[in-house]
Order: structure tokens, then C-alpha cells, then sequence
């Protein structure tokens, strides 16, 4: 039976949605998930890492993302030193302001989640012995805020963790093996689509960033992402238009226009599909 590790076990009483666990050397860990997610970094020896039925071997350097849905486990390390970085997503008050414009964040935290299997791990981040020292700066600053836990830590402590974020999104754009490749020109797509979401968006114009045929490319991004493009844009329309509404006065017309749609009953009609109100109701429950 797999275990199932609970974020109460591992969090701060307060709830703060960040911790930072180090193992040193890492023991033998059994098929296991949990209801957080975690940034891992491999800081030394070697070992075996199991996702479900598959196994990749791991090395210093080695940097990926779990979510608590993922089924893992470490059955044969060898010297192993790991740092988790546990995260609550949905917990999380960071805005992602520009992230989204850089692939290496959709490849690293989307879409190499989902492409383990059909990549064979080998599309993982590797980072060098520089950017291993930076990045595990980053990681203590995070634990020495997180110990201490003195006035302002949450936001010090949020900073610093979108900045490890951010340095491993640049990471991975920087790589150049032929599997992160592949996956950083699907990331392309959708950093298009989170930056220019407003804009006429073209299915042809996807597939050539992604250097695929448009068939090829619409298998391959529902298998990312769980969605066709088209779908995957309305979401982000509609979660635009949401801040809109929370932040705005603006007119539900307006705002439906502001942010790529073309026919303000249609929106209505994809708002209430996604967000389970219409605008307006939305917009009522959502300001103070």
C-alpha cells in the first residue's frame, strides 16, 4: 500500500505554505505521494528515483519538481543528499507577474512532470556546480527564515522562494540536451499564449513555434497539459478577466474585451463554464 505523506506532518502549525527539508544522506524511501508539492535538488552521491513503475538514475546536479499526486519513491541510494523544497501551491500568495513568459518554467514545473515517462527523464534539469552553489544559497537563506520565523519572514520567505523558482525556470531555458529541447518548444507555446493571450492566436502559428505539424502538435500539448490550446487559453482569458473584475470597475464588456474575447455573451457563457458564476456575480462576491 502506498503511503501518503499529509502536509501536517511536515508544515508549520501556523500554516505557512513553505518548508525545507534536507536529507543527508538520503535512506531508502518506499513508494510514497503526498498532498504538496516539492522542488528537489540533488546536492550529492547518486541513487535510483522511482515514479510509479519506471526508475531514472539521479546524480549531483539533478533538479525536478513532484507534485503530491505523483507516486515516487528512492530504493537504492547511494550517498544520496537531497533538499526538498515543500510547497503548497494553492497556498501560495506570490503573483507570478512575468514568469510566465519564460518556457523554462512551463517545461520544469508543467510539462517535465507530465513527460517523465515519454522522455525517459532524460528532459530533467542538470545544473552545474555553479548554479548548484546558488541555488542551495537560495535554499538557506529560505531555512534560516523559515527557523527563525521573525517579523516579515512570510514575505522574505515567499521572496525567496520565487526567486529559487525563477533561477531554475532560467536554468532550464539554458539547457541544451536534445529532450529539454523538445519539451522548452512546447513551453514556448504557452509562454505565447500566457503573454499574448489578448492577441489573435493562431493554432499554425503554435505548431511552428513548437517546430511541429499542427496535428502533431495538438496530440502533443493535450498530453502536456491535459487540454487542447484553445481550451488552455480560455482559462487563461477567463482568469485575467477575473483579476480584472477583482481589481476594476470596468464595465464586464470592457473587460471582456480587454482580454481577448470578441463577444461579451460568449465570455459570460465561458466565465460561468470555468469559474461556476457569471461576471458579475463574480465580481459582487469578490470585492471588499
Amino acid at each position: 500500500m502506498t503511503l501518503t505523506l499529509r502536509a501536517k506532518d511536515w508544515f508549520h502549525p501556523d500554516g505557512f505554505p513553505l518548508a525545507v527539508e534536507r536529507r543527508d544522506p538520503q535512506e531508502p524511501f518506499g513508494l510514497h505521494t503526498h498532498d504538496f508539492s516539492e522542488v528537489v535538488v540533488v546536492t550529492g552521491g547518486r541513487g535510483i528515483h522511482q515514479i510509479g513503475r519506471d526508475a531514472w538514475p539521479l546524480s549531483a546536479g539533478d533538479a525536478f519538481v513532484i507534485k503530491g499526486r505523483d507516486e515516487h519513491a528512492y530504493p537504492d541510494p547511494q550517498e544520496l543528499s537531497l533538499i526538498n523544497v515543500l510547497y503548497r501551491p494553492e497556498r501560495l500568495k506570490w503573483d507570478l507577474a512575468d514568469l510566465g513568459s519564460l518556457p523554462g518554467y512551463h517545461a520544469l514545473f508543467t510539462l517535465e512532470p507530465q513527460w517523465r515517462k515519454r522522455h525517459q527523464f532524460k528532459s530533467r534539469l542538470h545544473l552545474s556546480p555553479a548554479e548548484i552553489g546558488h541555488v542551495v544559497g537560495l535554499i538557506d537563506q529560505l531555512d534560516a527564515e523559515l527557523k527563525a520565523r521573525g517579523p516579515g519572514f512570510g514575505f522574505m520567505a515567499t521572496a525567496l522562494f520565487m526567486q529559487l523558482v525563477a533561477y531554475l525556470s532560467r536554468a532550464y531555458g539554458r539547457s541544451r540536451s536534445p529532450d529539454s529541447q523538445a519539451l522548452l518548444r512546447i513551453a514556448s507555446a504557452i509562454a505565447h499564449l500566457e503573454t499574448r493571450y489578448a492577441e489573435e492566436i493562431e493554432l499554425d502559428d503554435l505548431a511552428d513555434m513548437a517546430h511541429m505539424s499542427k496535428r502533431s502538435f495538438l496530440r502533443t500539448f493535450q498530453a502536456a497539459t491535459g487540454q487542447p490550446p484553445i481550451a488552455y487559453l480560455i482559462q487563461i482569458r477567463v482568469n485575467r478577466a477575473a483579476d480584472r473584475l477583482r481589481a476594476t470597475d470596468d464595465p464586464v464588456t470592457d473587460v471582456a474585451f480587454a482580454v481577448g474575447f470578441q463577444d461579451s455573451n460568449y465570455f459570460t457563457r465561458q466565465f460561468r463554464q470555468v469559474m461556476g458564476v457569471s461576471p458579475r456575480a463574480y465580481r459582487a462576491a469578490n470585492r471588499g
